[in-house]
């Protein structure tokens, strides 16, 4: 049982939810992303979501764009990354020992090379990979790679997404299921929609895995909602703009832990 498997086990014996945070590696610098990482973990942040900066991130909408832009821009690279992610496993081990995905696209992880990817982010102390333009029905060779260093596989799932997908990621995935709440791009949003619960629980008849929601989740009201009918409520952009209006400040990693704290009471109040 890896750190993912662990979280939920632990999280359903006590009847909660997830909290699951994104926030981009490198932005605005990998020092700053270790200490962020630690402060949202103590926080409330269940499972971390670290995103592997990519000069051309389609699935983004502006905020998380803007943040792969200014990793690259301060020299992130994807050794720099596993780096990263080897320092952050080493501090979160003091604390608690929560789960870190990795959340890229395929192209920076064919680069690489998908065995050699899978085995060093394994290495560094990551439980999951998420490669978002990754379809399951293309994924034989990455599955493989993945298995084989022990890491989940994570798919996503959008409204768009036909039964025979839902079925073929379930059967290969592994830690969770990724659903996207809407079509289009990331971004912080006002309103979640009204038909996701039916989606939730059309990729839950299909899978045991856990399903988890993200895309447009930005505030407590949000996370309530979603975790009345999802396993876990995934925030992103929200997160990335409270870390880019403090960046510099000495009270950075306070501010985004504040607003982690504040998410997680979401999860609290959703009965």
């Amino acid at each position: 049982m890896n750190r993912i498997d662990r979280c939920f086990a632990e999280l359903r014996a006590r009847g909660d939810k997830a909290l699951v945070c994104f926030l981009t590696s490198g932005d605005p610098d990998f020092a700053t992303t270790t200490q962020l990482v630690d402060e949202i973990v103590r926080c409330g942040a269940d499972i971390v979501e670290l995103g592997v900066p990519f000069s051309d991130p389609l699935a983004d909408g502006p905020s998380i764009q803007a943040s792969s832009f200014r990793a690259l821009q301060a020299g992130a690279t994807v050794r720099g990354v596993l780096d990263n992610v080897r320092e952050i496993r080493a501090l979160l081990r003091q604390a608690q020992d929560a789960p870190i995905v990795l959340m890229t696209y395929f192209n920076p992880v064919q680069k690489y090379g998908l065995a050699r990817f899978a085995a060093d982010a394994a290495d560094a102390g990551a439980d999951g990979v998420i490669i978002t333009d990754l379809p399951p029905e293309e994924a034989a060779e990455w599955k493989a790679a993945a298995d084989e260093a022990k890491l989940a596989s994570i798919f996503l799932l959008a409204p768009t997404s036909t039964k025979e997908r839902i079925k073929l990621a379930a059967k290969m995935g592994s830690g969770f299921i990724y659903c996207v709440s809407r079509t289009g791009v990331t971004g912080a949003r006002s309103e979640m929609p009204a038909e996701l619960q039916a989606l939730v629980e059309t990729i839950k008849a299909a899978s045991d895995l856990p399903v988890v929601v993200g895309f447009g989740i930005s505030k407590p009201e949000h996370v309530s909602f979603v975790t009345r009918f999802a396993d876990g409520a995934v925030v992103g952009s929200a997160l990335v703009n409270v870390i880019a209006d403090h960046a510099g400040s000495d009270d950075l990693a306070q501010s985004a832990g504040r607003f982690v704290r504040d998410l997680k009471t979401g999860v609290t109040r959703r009965e």
